[in-house]
Formats: C-alpha cells, sequence, structure tokens
C-alpha cells in the first residue's frame, strides 16, 4: 500500500507501489503521470518555441539584431523598474495602515522615533515634519515668553507636512519616467526593424529575380520579431506605468488627507 504522513494520503491496497520499479499505481499513478505528461508537453511546446525563434534570428540582419539589443535592455530596465516599484508599494500601504493605527490610538501627539520605529514608510517623514513644525511653535520661536500651550500657527504645520508629502511623491516616481519613455518608445524602435526588413525583403527579391520564399525570408524575419520584440517591452512597460501611478496618487492623497487631520488635532490640542 502507497502509505504517506497523513491519513488522507493512504491508498487502498489496489493504489500500490510496484516492488521492484517503485511505481505506484491507481489514482496518485495516474496523477504523476497526467503530471508528467502536462510538463513534458509544455516543455517541448518552449523548446519548440525556442527554437523557431532562434531560427528567426539566425536570419535577421545586423540593423535587426541592434533594434533587438536595444529593445532587450529597455526591457530588462523596465521589468528591473516593475518588480522595485511592486516590493516598494506594497510594503508601503502595509507601513500606512500601521502608521494610521498607531496614530490614532491615542489622544496625544506620539513621538516620532517611536511612529519610524513601529511603522516607517512615507508617511513617518510627513508626520515628522509637522512635529518639528509644531515643537518649533511651542518653544515660542524667539519669543522671550513664549506660551506652551498655545499654537501660533496651524497653516505653517500644514506647510510643513505638504512640502515634506511631495519630496516622498517625488521619490516615489522615481523609475516612472522609464517606463513611460519604453512604452512610448519601443513600438517605434520595433517599427523602424519592421521597416528594415520589409526594405531588406524587397532588396532581396530584386537580387534573386525571382519572387521565391528564400529571397525574402531574410526581411521578412526581420520585420515580425522586431515587431513582436516591440510589443513585448512596450505593453508591460504601459501596464505596470498606469497601475503604479495610481498607485503613487493613492498614497500622495492619504499623505494629504493626514496632513489635514495632523492639523485639526493639534488645532484641538493646543489652539485656544
Amino acid at each position: 500500500m502507497c502509505r504517506f504522513g497523513h491519513p488522507e494520503h493512504d491508498l487502498s491496497a489496489s493504489e500500490s507501489f510496484e516492488s521492484d520499479g517503485g511505481v505506484c499505481y491507481g489514482s496518485f499513478g495516474r496523477f504523476v503521470r497526467s503530471f508528467c505528461e502536462g510538463v513534458t508537453i509544455s516543455g517541448l511546446a518552449l523548446l519548440l518555441f525556442a527554437s523557431r525563434l532562434e531560427t528567426l534570428i539566425e536570419q535577421t540582419g545586423w540593423v535587426a539584431r541592434i533594434v533587438l539589443g536595444i529593445l532587450l535592455i529597455l526591457s530588462v530596465l523596465s521589468w528591473a523598474i516593475i518588480l522595485q516599484k511592486s516590493n516598494q508599494l506594497g510594503r508601503i500601504e502595509a507601513q500606512t495602515k500601521k502608521f494610521l493605527q498607531m496614530f490614532r490610538s491615542g489622544s496625544g501627539l506620539p513621538d516620532p522615533r517611536t511612529m519610524r520605529a513601529g511603522a516607517g514608510g512615507p508617511m513617518v517623514a510627513v508626520y515628522d515634519a509637522g512635529y518639528r513644525e509644531l515643537e518649533t511653535q511651542m518653544r515660542g520661536g524667539g519669543n522671550p515668553h513664549p506660551n506652551p500651550r498655545k499654537l501660533k500657527n496651524a497653516n505653517a504645520v500644514g506647510v510643513e507636512m505638504h512640502v515634506a508629502a511631495e519630496e516622498e511623491v517625488r521619490q516615489l516616481e522615481k523609475g516612472m519616467s522609464w517606463l513611460a519613455t519604453t512604452g512610448s518608445v519601443s513600438p517605434f524602435i520595433g517599427l523602424f526593424g519592421t521597416v528594415w526588413g520589409v526594405m531588406d525583403a524587397f532588396a532581396g527579391l530584386g537580387d534573386a529575380g525571382t519572387a521565391s520564399l528564400r529571397a525574402v525570408a531574410p526581411g521578412i524575419a526581420e520585420a515580425l520579431i522586431t515587431t513582436a520584440a516591440g510589443l513585448f517591452a512596450a505593453i508591460p512597460a504601459v501596464i505596470a506605468y498606469n497601475h503604479y501611478l495610481q498607485g503613487i496618487r493613492r498614497v500622495a492623497s492619504r499623505m494629504d488627507g493626514f496632513a489635514l487631520e495632523f492639523v485639526a488635532k493639534i488645532e484641538t490640542l493646543y489652539s485656544e
């Protein structure tokens, strides 16, 4: 009998291993065979696609290979930015939720160092800017007789927080211009390779003097592969740009909303 660590994985007597070969029959054996067949089919399809792609690349000229090299660089850098932004925005979302939970849990104003250690993220920089301005006003800002319980200018606190929020947004927007450039330029780079491939095909047809597939194959290969490469580089970049742009806007909106919440809270605590 095929027995595993969990009772649900115990197989019946009809689902046993072959004594010599160690082959498991029954439902588990059918599952393994179907899984292996699926993997084999997928692997063969991948090998077939790779071999066809290699054949197409071998038929291209030096211009098409330069175009493919440029598109490869654009695509690799774009995917690096896509993965980095995905991790960054996901981390910021979790940090923001934790930060707001800590801020709203008490009636007073927690220390920025505590918030930085407990939550982190761009919200801490915005909070720190407002907290510093509040402390400056509480100390009197050069006034020899400061009132430690009086808030002189709440708008100044809000301005400092909005300036800090804009700086955090600028940091988040790093790399977005590359995605936009890749998404807009890659199809035209691929189109250049397409035009060049068609020109090469007609030139080969003229040199051969007869309409044969062998004469136009290299040019057609250049046209097809550069077009596909341009779209392959552009489409993920455009999708990622629009998706992450919305994410950055949400972060900016939450920072602006938090600045208003902070100002309202300090007006309640420190205004006369």
